[in-house]
């Protein structure tokens, strides 16, 4: 991926926020309700990227990968069309978003899985003895080295290697 190598990613966890500042966006954290993780918009030239404070560290970090995936795949859709009351429009990272329906939602998803564990990191964690993917303790392990929860990072092994 592009962006992990202009970032120079050699290693994880992968530094989203780093990455999400490079790219001139703003990142808010603020207590939002349980259902929504985050959002994306730009307005007015100005590129935000809110994430649900309140949200395990780690939930945090793949829903700011998520918005970023907004942001670099999907300009249009959070500057034009539908405007929310603030007059911006907002692709919320929420229940849609995990119901894995809405194309725009799938592929944010899978860019941040992506992102967050990308496949080269991933086989050079995991090296030469592979991984099975019943050991919980070998998956909570990987998961925790990439800051990322056992479930993303099982669905992530699942699709990826």
């Amino acid at each position: 991926m592009k962006l992990l190598a202009d970032a120079g990613v050699r290693s994880a966890p992968v530094p989203v926020e780093r990455i999400v500042k490079s790219r001139g966006i703003t990142l808010q954290f603020a207590p939002l309700g349980d259902e929504l993780s985050g959002m994306a918009y730009i307005k007015d030239g100005l590129k935000i990227i809110g994430v649900n404070a309140l949200h395990h560290p780690n939930r945090q970090r793949f829903s700011v990968a998520h918005e970023l995936a907004h942001h670099v795949l999907h300009v249009a859709e959070i500057t034009e069309a539908v405007h929310v009351d603030r007059g911006f429009r907002v692709l919320h990272r929420d229940k849609v978003s995990a119901e894995g329906i809405d194309p725009l939602e799938v592929e944010a998803n899978a860019f941040a899985s992506e992102l967050l564990m990308p496949a080269t990191l991933l086989a050079d964690a995991i090296g030469d003895a592979g991984l099975d993917l019943d050991d919980d303790e070998a998956v909570d392990a990987l998961a925790r080295k990439f800051k990322v929860s056992a479930s993303a990072m099982r669905n992530r092994l699942s699709y990826s290697l």
